[in-house]
Formats: structure tokens, sequence, C-alpha cells
């Protein structure tokens, strides 16, 4: 019981950083959020370590609530139904990625930003009635991969610094 709580706990805390990390995302220039899909994806250091320390649910989980919390807090029903589709795609493809165990934690993140994004095109397609979007899928697999590169980095160094504590 005492290791559930503990557990509980850490997630919850991590759950209240990817929230912190949206947010500071929101609060960036301009220049960085004026492009429609391009996003740093800062709050993906949360759960790429989530991913690394207890696997896809715990990672599934965490995200969900970021996104719905996020939802509620600055976006409306399409943010969150875009954020979901993206985030479920690139939460299967990075976990696929993780076992075969392979690719640093660089590498898993580029793919799940890339994966992100390619299930919010999907989406958009879908709901708009248009393939015509997945041309800017080049657009956003350029950022996706610039982006991906940076998080893994920062959760690359998230998952060897932070103890791994017993739960």
């Amino acid at each position: 019981m005492k290791n559930t709580s503990k557990r509980v706990a850490f997630l919850g805390c991590v759950t209240a950083l990817a929230l912190v990390l949206a947010y500071l995302e929101i609060l960036l220039p301009p220049i960085v959020n004026s492009i429609p899909g391009i996003k740093l994806g800062l709050p993906n250091i949360a759960i790429i370590f989530v991913l690394y320390r207890f696997g896809l649910r715990d990672a599934a989980i965490v995200s969900f609530m970021r996104i719905l919390v996020v939802s509620l807090l600055f976006g409306n029903p399409m943010t969150f139904a875009y954020s979901v589709a993206g985030a479920v795609l690139s939460l299967v493809v990075m976990t696929l990625l993780r076992k075969l165990n392979f690719l640093s934690t660089v590498g898993v993140s580029v793919a799940g930003g890339v994966f992100h994004n390619v299930g919010q095109i999907l989406t958009a397609m879908v709901l708009l009635g248009t393939a015509e979007l997945g041309y800017y899928l080049i657009v956003l697999a350029v950022t996706g991969t610039v982006a991906g590169i940076l998080i893994g980095l920062c959760a690359g160094v998230a998952i060897k610094r932070v103890p791994n504590l017993k739960m």
C-alpha cells in the first residue's frame, strides 16, 4: 500500500509538472506559437520520463490528464480532439520503439513528435473532409523533428538524473 501511494503521489507531481510546462509553452512569444500545429511540446519531457520509468499505462494516464486539464483551461473541444489523437498515436509509436530498445530517448522523442503531428493531421483531414491538409505534414514533420530532438535531450537528462524511487 505504501508503494502504491508513493507512486500515485509521484505521478501526480509529474502530471503537475506537465501542466506547468504546458502553461509555459503557451506563454512563449508569438513567433514560436504563431504557426498552427507547431509547438515545442514541453510537456512531453514529463510524458517520456514516465514512459521510460513506469510504462505505457502511467504515461497514458499522465498524458490524458494533462490534455484534459489544458483543454479545459486554455482550449476547446477541438483542441482536446486534436491533442488526444496526436497523443494516442505518439504514445503507441514511442512505446513500440522503446521496447525495441535500439533508439535513444532522442530518437524515441523525434518519432513521438512526428507521429503526434501525423495524428493531428489525420484528425483534421477527417473532421474537415480535405486530403490537402496532408501536405502540411511536411512542415510539421520538420518542426516535429527539431522539437523532438530538444525534448528527447531534456527527457534523457531527467531520466538519468532523477533517482529511481522504489515504488
